[in-house]
């Protein structure tokens, strides 16, 4: 397991164990083909959630899609 850090996730402060924004989101409970993550005010490409890495003091906003009519 990696050691913790502290991030802020939609404006929250959270410690966490991710190593990657999609470590992440899969913690957050949510898939990672379904949300749109922006980091430290950069939008992050979808395909490249798995190699992005996350660091001590980042700030990300992530919108998830759900589906419905």
């Amino acid at each position: 397991m990696s050691e913790s850090i502290s991030i802020t996730v939609n404006g929250e402060p959270r410690q966490s164990n991710a190593a990657t924004v999609a470590a992440l989101v899969r913690e957050l409970g949510l898939k990672p083909e379904k949300v749109a993550v922006e980091l430290n005010g950069e939008i992050a490409p979808r395909s490249t959630l798995e190699n992005v890495p996350l660091n001590d003091g980042d700030v990300l906003e992530i919108v998830h899609f759900v589906g419905g009519g």
